[in-house]
């Protein structure tokens, strides 16, 4: 099969996905293997393609915003059935006992493992994936529209969730990319006023497009205090910036796996009982409320498909900022296109 493989770390620039003819895998007990339609491409992708993310294990097929038809099933799996719709996002497996798994945490687990980082993802024509991590689809998303929601769009809506933003409430959004352009319509949804601070102006103006009450630049205040911020830029100063727009008691959350050095900043931006918290991954209960949540409103996804082989030139311009929504990813042959 083809795939697209990251043998060591490299800058987006010089090309550290390197085409490969690999075997096709065959699904151990308890998983599936999936014909891969179409593999969104984020950031995280970049960040352990570039080494800004270590890696946990080289070569790897990098993916994880992954659509597909189960195609082989291994022992032991019941929920699944060949000709099924699926999709596989970061999370890809979890110890299942632990005190952070039996209390909902399973983001925590320590055994956890991810997709495109500790086991091959979806650049590639097939994957395999544990039947038990993999998610149902809803009918009302192609395959083209679906991939986007399984990274960006699940840890967009937990981020609004460890934000602790209300309904109603006063929302920042610092940086705005294709998580951010997720997480405004489910704040949008919740009637919440949504401000939002970008550097690129093209990205202000999609902002209001879709619902902001305001957008400006990072150097910029909105013009109320906010009752929490996501910040979704991988830049320490935009944290900061957050927190001089946050109100007495509100938090910050950071939607980041990777986080330049925070600079420092005076007390008086902490105090009055702000806080900073970390986003880690996402659990199967976000996918899934997520997922339901993204029918209902519905989500609008804004999407470029690009065929395999354009893998490095996604990343290029994603660490450019020459995208708008999320670029998409297609095999060869896939239906999607």
């Amino acid at each position: 099969m083809r795939a697209l493989v990251v043998e060591r770390p490299a800058p987006a620039a010089d090309h550290p996905l390197h085409p490969a003819d690999l075997a096709v895998p065959e699904p151990g007990p308890g998983e599936i293997r999936l014909r891969v339609t179409a593999c969104a491409v984020c950031r995280t992708d970049l960040q352990i393609a570039e080494g800004d993310v270590p890696a946990r294990r080289m070569p790897v097929v990098p993916g994880h915003q992954v659509t597909g038809v189960v195609e082989a099933v291994g022992s032991g799996v019941e929920e699944w059935r060949v000709g099924d719709r699926a999709g596989v996002a970061w999370l890809a497996g979890a110890c299942g006992h632990c005190e952070f798994c039996t209390t909902g945490r399973e983001n925590l687990c320590p055994e956890a493992r991810f997709t495109g980082w500790d086991r091959d993802g979806g650049y590639a024509e097939h994957m395999t994936a544990r039947a038990d991590f993999a998610l149902r689809l809803p009918d009302t998303f192609a395959d083209l529209d679906a991939a986007p929601l399984l990274c960006g769009g699940i840890i967009g809506y937990r981020s609004l969730k460890v934000c602790g933003i209300r309904p109603g409430g006063r929302l920042g959004l610092y940086g705005f990319g294709a998580s951010a352009s997720l997480a405004i319509q489910v704040a949008v949804h919740w009637g919440c006023e949504v401000y939002v601070c970008t550097r690129s102006e093209r990205e202000q103006r999609r902002a209001l497009e879709l619902g902001a009450r305001w957008a400006g630049g990072y150097d910029a205040l909105p013009p109320v205090p906010l009752q929490a911020v996501v910040t979704f830029a991988p830049a320490g100063d935009v944290v900061v910036a957050a927190l001089r727009a946050l109100d007495r008691g509100g938090t910050v959350a950071i939607n980041a796996i990777h986080l330049d050095r925070i600079p420092e900043f005076p007390y008086d931006l902490l105090w009055w009982e702000r806080s900073i918290r970390s986003v880690a991954n996402f659990t199967r209960q976000d996918a899934r409320e997520f997922l339901a949540l993204a029918a209902e409103i519905p989500i609008r996804t804004a999407v470029e498909p690009l065929p395999l082989e354009a893998g490095n030139d996604a990343l290029v311009r994603l660490e450019a900022g020459r995208v708008e929504g999320a670029f998409v990813l297609l095999p060869p042959g896939s239906p999607a296109a």
